[in-house]
């Protein structure tokens, strides 16, 4: 079987991930051919955010625009004038420690980034500002192309993360059930039978009500884990002393050390630590367990007495 030159071009330019995102267009019929009469160029110039004479890209005007939270961060995406989902290129880049610049860059040169390039204006607590985007369904062969070795080890999970499931979450931010991306949709569904919009009209209904269902019961299931893991800690009699215990605690060691230190003529307070924690073998005074505090205290006062004849003047 021949492959078209496009998907060889992208196979050969980002992977397997290249490909898969070069078929999806072709089989939903979205693949970009840009004519004159339907992209409208533009150059942005503007130091503050980055962009230089040489930058142009297609100028889209925003229709919506919606914060998406994408696991820990907030991602800004628009759906455009064309009908398109596009996201925050330098929100993208921020998340994932990578340099926007750079990034950009390499989205112009790529054959198949590049068509899916777009400035448009969002909306900022400093006012509207122009910003360089990318179409969603190609975040996937963007985030392919970058290696792990280009992020730190902390931010790798999370490249992992986007590169599988950033497009998904951000394009289903605009959706209302939508499997496809079709822009002829719109209108078969105008010519359709008044059953069949009603049917459809149900199912959305139907996926929205799911959706919501699902979600609810996992924070619910979320929240019923920590309640339980709360009731566990307070019911479990080996749970650790809390702060007013820990300060008496600490006070009683200073004690003996204080007097420890005035005979010896040098710091005995790390040794009367030492000597708690090897006899009730824990590593902090603050980790002790609840059910020892008394014997702790005991222990404590057992030795000052033996230095001074009195209890622990707390």
């Amino acid at each position: 079987m021949q492959i078209p030159d496009n998907l060889r071009e992208a196979l050969e330019a980002g992977g397997e991930m290249a490909c898969f995102a070069m078929v999806i267009d072709e089989v939903a019929g979205i693949v970009i051919k840009a004519t004159d009469s339907d992209i409208k160029r533009a150059i942005c110039v503007d130091s503050r955010q980055g962009y230089d004479e040489s930058m142009s890209e297609n100028l889209l005007i925003p229709v919506e625009q919606k914060d998406v939270a994408l696991y820990e961060d907030n991602i800004t995406a628009v759906r455009a004038d064309d009908g398109r989902v596009y996201v925050s290129i330098r929100h993208m880049c921020r998340a994932l420690g990578l340099d926007e610049n750079g990034q950009r860059q390499r989205m112009r040169r790529h054959a198949v980034l590049g068509r899916g390039l777009g400035v448009c204006k969002i909306h900022t607590p400093g006012g509207a500002q122009e910003t360089a985007v990318l179409r969603v369904d190609l975040v996937p062969l963007w985030l392919s192309g970058v290696r792990a070795s280009m992020v730190s080890e902390e931010i790798r999970p999370k490249l992992v993360q986007f590169q599988e499931q950033a497009a998904a979450v951000l394009w289903e931010a605009f959706q209302d059930g939508r499997l496809s991306a079709d822009s002829d949709f719109d209108e078969l569904l105008a010519q359709a039978s008044p059953d069949a919009v009603e049917a459809y009209q149900v199912a959305l209904a139907v996926v929205k009500l799911a959706r919501q269902q699902i979600v609810m019961e996992a924070r619910l299931d979320d929240y019923g884990r920590r309640l339980d893991n709360i009731e566990a800690s307070l019911g479990d009699p080996d749970r650790y002393v809390s702060k007013e215990q820990a300060a008496r605690i600490s006070q009683g060691v200073r004690a003996i050390g204080h007097v420890l230190s005035k005979r010896s003529g040098r710091s005995e307070y790390g040794a009367v630590y030492g000597e708690l924690y090897r006899s009730f073998d824990t590593s902090s005074y603050r980790e002790l367990p609840a059910s020892q505090y008394e014997q702790a205290m005991k222990w404590l006062n057992a030795w000052y007495q033996r230095l001074t004849n009195s209890d622990i003047p707390f």
